[in-house]
């Protein structure tokens, strides 16, 4: 098994910034990719980014590239995403998932096999 705990969320003004963290324990080698996905009221589940756990190689949505940033601390067994430039859109809850997906299926969240809980992101305009 592996635990997850997210950690960060909170409300900003658009044009702010905020530091997501997801704070893993248990089985390591369950989780060969992290990855931050979220969901708005009415929408579908998107993804938002990954991270290679070894290699450190990230991956980003379209929608986040240039403004969000994931980063892991392998001492702190911790995933980070920096999310600077916020926008109204970016409302959502953000959930961090672990698995292993590979670098093709890494967007989609049934490729992994645990969740956080998620924690709850508003930007007001």
């Amino acid at each position: 098994q592996v635990q997850l705990e997210e950690s960060g969320g909170g409300l900003v003004q658009a044009g702010g910034s905020l530091r997501l963290s997801c704070a893993t324990s248990g089985r390591t080698f369950s989780r060969y990719a992290m990855g931050w996905f979220r969901q708005a009221p009415g929408k579908e589940r998107e993804f938002v980014a990954a991270i290679i756990w070894t290699s450190g190689r990230t991956y980003y949505a379209d929608s986040v590239k240039g403004r969000f940033t994931i980063s892991r601390d392998n001492a702190k067994n911790t995933v980070y995403l920096q999310m600077n430039s916020l926008k109204p859109e970016d409302t959502a809850v953000y959930s961090c998932a672990s698995g292993n997906p590979t670098a093709a299926t890494l967007m989609r969240g049934r490729e992994y096999l645990y969740w956080g809980q998620g924690t709850q992101v508003t930007v007001s305009s």
